[in-house]
C-alpha cells in the first residue's frame, strides 16, 4: 500500500461516485447553456490583489483562508478561492463587454482553495459550477440566474432546499445603512477581530456564525429598513418575476454572504439536511465590482453552486441519479484468434458511438462473465474458435440471459438497432 494519502481537506473523486459528480456539473450547467451563456476557464491561480480587492480584506477567504505563493520572479499569487473575480478579470482582459450586446453571459466549472477547518461538506478543495452575466443593470437578469439556479437543482431531484433572499442596497442608501450598523456595533461586547472586521465592512458581522455574536444581533438594524426607492423598487421587481414564474423564496434580512462584492441582490440556497454546512450555492449582484479591480463600470450578477454540496444533498435525499452505465457491450473472446476478430469490432462498436469494453488479461470464461456483469453492460458479446467458424458472435442479454448468433458483419447495426 502506498505511504501517500490526499492532503487533509481534500478527497479522491474515483468510479462509481465520480459518475455523480459529472452528471451533477452537466444538469448544473444546462440551465446555463440554454439561456445564452458560454463557457469560460481561467487559471487556478491569480495575483493575490485580485482577490483582496474585490472578495474583500475583511473577509475570512482573505484575511485567513487564501493558499499564498510567490514566484521565482516574485509575484504573490494566490489559488482561486471563488470564481467570480476571475471570471470578470477574464471578461475585461479579452474586452468582451466592448464586443457585442451586454451582458455578456459566461458559465464555468473547476476547482477552489481555501484553507479552511476540514469537516465534511467543508473542503479545501472544492468544485463549483458558476454562472455570471456582465454588465447590466436589470432585475429580470437577477430573476433569470436564479431560475436558472432553482430550475438545475430541480433537475437533480432535490427538494427538501430553501431559497434565502435579500437585498445590500446600493452606493446611494448603503452608507446611511453602514453608519447605523457601526453605531450600534460599538455598543457591543466583540473581541477584537471582530471590532476590526467591522470597521472594514461592518456587514460581515451578520454573517458571523457564533451564537455568542448572533445573540447581540437582535435588535441590529437592518438594511431593508433602509433601502432607498430605487433599490426597493428593483428588489420588488425581482420577488414578483420569481413568484411568477413558481420559484419560492425566504425573506433573511441578516444574509450577506461571505464577499465584500455584492450589491442590490443576494441569495442563498440551504438544504435542510446538510446540518451546519447547509449552503449548496449561492450569489448576488455586484455592480461595483469591475471598478474595484481597474475596470469600467459593469454592473453584473452571478452564482455559484457547489458541487460537492449537492452531491452531498443527494445522498441526504436518498435520490439516485439515472445514469446510464459505464459500460453498454462486454466482449469475451474464447482464444487468441478470438480476441483478435473481437478487439477490431470493439474498436468498430466504438467508433460507432456504443460504449464497449473487452476483457483483457482474463483467464477462464467464467471469471470474464462475472467481469462483464460486473460492468453493468446490456449485452455481452462472445466468440470461440468455432463462432469464427460460422462467422458470428453470440449475443448475450445480461439481464434476461437469452442468447442469440449475430453474424460478424450485421453485429455493429444489430446493436445500434437496440439503441445503444
Amino acid at each position: 500500500m502506498s505511504t501517500f494519502t490526499a492532503p487533509k481537506g481534500t478527497y479522491d473523486l474515483l468510479p462509481p461516485s465520480s459518475a455523480t459528480f459529472l452528471a451533477i456539473r452537466e444538469r448544473i450547467a444546462a440551465p446555463a447553456r440554454r439561456a445564452g451563456y458560454g463557457y469560460v476557464e481561467t487559471p487556478v491561480f491569480e495575483d493575490v490583489k485580485l482577490f483582496s480587492r474585490g472578495v474583500g480584506e475583511s473577509t475570512d477567504i482573505v484575511s485567513k483562508e487564501m493558499y499564498t505563493l510567490t514566484t521565482k520572479g516574485g509575484d504573490e499569487l494566490a489559488l482561486r478561492p471563488e470564481g467570480t473575480a476571475s471570471v470578470l478579470r477574464a471578461a475585461l482582459q479579452a474586452n468582451l463587454h466592448k464586443q457585442g450586446n451586454l451582458p455578456v453571459k459566461l458559465w464555468y466549472s473547476g476547482s477552489y482553495y481555501r484553507y479552511e477547518r476540514a469537516q465534511k461538506g467543508r473542503y479545501r478543495q472544492f468544485s463549483q459550477v458558476g454562472a455570471e452575466a456582465i454588465g447590466a443593470e436589470d432585475p429580470a437578469l437577477d430573476a433569470e440566474l436564479i431560475i436558472m439556479a432553482d430550475d438545475a437543482f430541480r433537475s437533480l431531484g432535490l427538494s427538501d432546499y430553501s431559497l434565502l433572499l435579500n437585498s445590500l442596497g446600493d452606493k446611494q442608501c448603503r452608507p446611511v445603512y453602514r453608519a447605523a450598523l457601526i453605531e450600534f456595533l460599538s455598543g457591543l461586547d466583540l473581541d477584537e477581530d471582530t471590532r476590526r472586521r467591522a470597521e472594514i465592512n461592518p456587514l460581515r458581522v451578520l454573517d458571523d456564525k457564533r451564537e455568542s455574536v448572533q445573540e447581540q444581533l437582535v435588535d441590529a438594524p437592518m438594511l431593508r429598513d433602509f433601502l432607498c426607492e430605487e433599490c426597493k423598487a428593483y428588489d420588488e421587481k425581482v420577488r414578483e418575476l420569481l413568484t411568477a414564474n413558481g420559484v419560492a423564496f425566504v425573506d433573511d434580512p441578516k444574509l450577506v454572504r461571505g464577499l465584500d462584492y455584492y450589491t442590490r441582490t443576494t441569495f442563498e440556497f440551504v438544504h435542510n439536511g446538510l446540518g451546519a454546512q447547509s449552503a449548496i450555492g449561492g450569489g448576488g449582484r455586484y455592480d461595483g465590482l469591475s471598478e474595484m479591480i481597474g475596470g469600467p463600470a459593469l454592473p453584473s450578477v452571478g452564482w455559484a453552486l457547489g458541487v460537492d454540496r449537492t452531491y452531498l444533498a443527494l445522498e441526504a435525499e436518498g435520490v439516485d441519479l439515472d445514469l446510464p452505465a459505464a459500460t453498454a457491450v462486454y466482449a469475451v473472446a474464447l482464444g487468441e484468434e478470438a480476441k483478435n476478430v473481437l478487439f477490431a469490432k470493439v474498436v468498430e462498436l466504438r467508433r460507432a458511438g456504443v460504449a464497449t469494453d473487452l476483457a483483457f488479461g482474463v483467464k477462464s470464461i467464467k471469471n470474464a462473465m462475472k467481469s462483464a456483469d460486473r460492468s453493468g453492460a446490456r449485452f455481452a458479446l462472445i466468440a470461440g474458435d468455432r463462432d469464427l467458424a460460422e462467422g458470428v458472435v453470440q449475443l448475450k442479454d445480461m439481464s434476461t440471459g437469452e442468447q442469440t448468433p449475430v453474424a460478424l458483419d450485421e453485429l455493429v447495426t444489430t446493436l445500434k438497432e437496440k439503441q445503444l
